[in-house]
């Protein structure tokens, strides 16, 4: 699959996601397969900290990026966005929303993951998801990283399961792991 072999008509209540690790290309590749579609809106899901120069510095190298006709929503409430948004949308990153619920205790977690797997299956439109791989190397040494990491992997994991296309980003590759691999039973 490519960007021109997407439409929204083809491709209704269809979410694509999108994961790897920092610097692998996974937005790169995102955006590449959204292109096409019309009248898409971009979720950038993370808090704007004017104070934090090389978050300012992605930030910007992302909005160079994008093309023009996007639609531009920043926000730290996916939740609402997913209420409230009827048409197409790249979510970038899904990191944003475990982030902003990563002081919950863990039954609040579950009901607000389970809230937006809920809204993502009731979209009528094509959904990009960009998500984070983490976990693979270092363990961190404190209690707030390791829960990201935890949730992450649970989200990303029903994430998967929902989605009609998967790919993994990696050293600037993408691989689309529906056609290698084979679910894990539970």
């Amino acid at each position: 699959m490519n960007a021109k072999d997407l439409s929204i008509s083809e491709y209704s209540s269809h979410i694509v996601f999108i994961t790897g690790g920092t610097k692998s290309g996974k937005s790169k590749f995102a955006e590449h397969l959204a292109k096409k579609v019309k009248k898409l809106s971009y979720v950038a899901l993370s808090k704007n900290n004017i104070d934090d120069k090389d978050w300012q510095e992605k930030i910007n190298l992302h909005r160079k990026r994008r093309p023009k006709d996007w639609n531009l929503i920043e926000t730290t409430d996916l939740l609402n966005t997913l209420r409230k948004e009827e048409g197409p949308l790249l979510i970038d990153s899904i990191g944003g929303f475990v982030m902003e619920t990563i002081n919950n205790e863990s039954h609040e977690w579950i009901t607000k993951m389970n809230s937006l797997i809920i809204l993502l299956k009731k979209r009528k439109c094509i959904t990009f998801i960009v998500g984070e791989q983490v976990g693979w190397s270092l363990v961190s040494e404190y209690k707030i990283g390791n829960t990201f990491i935890e949730r992450i992997g649970e989200l990303q994991k029903i994430i998967t399961k929902i989605s009609k296309d998967n790919w993994l980003a990696i050293n600037g590759r993408a691989i689309k792991i529906d056609e290698i691999s084979i679910e894990i039973p539970t």
